[in-house]
């Protein structure tokens, strides 16, 4: 947990020295500024989600990976 919090500050302490904008956007971007990959990682969850809909052959290799892995595992 003291990693996490200690990358959460040198995170908020770039954007507040490195941001180009007013005081009260450069502190709620330093705030905000993990929501990036957490967007990143909806954003790649959503598309493979809609690849198996759309193309139904990887749906089957995905769950037959999922499968195979859960078996051996």
């Amino acid at each position: 947990m003291i990693t996490f919090l200690v990358l959460y500050a040198a995170g908020v302490a770039a954007a507040l020295w490195r941001t180009d904008a007013r005081a009260p956007a450069r502190l709620v971007l330093s705030l905000l500024w993990p929501l990036g990959p957490l967007a990143f990682l909806l954003t790649v969850t959503l598309l493979v989600a809609a690849s198996l809909i759309a193309f139904p052959l990887v749906g089957v290799v995905v769950a037959g990976g999922a499968l195979t892995w859960w078996l051996l595992a």
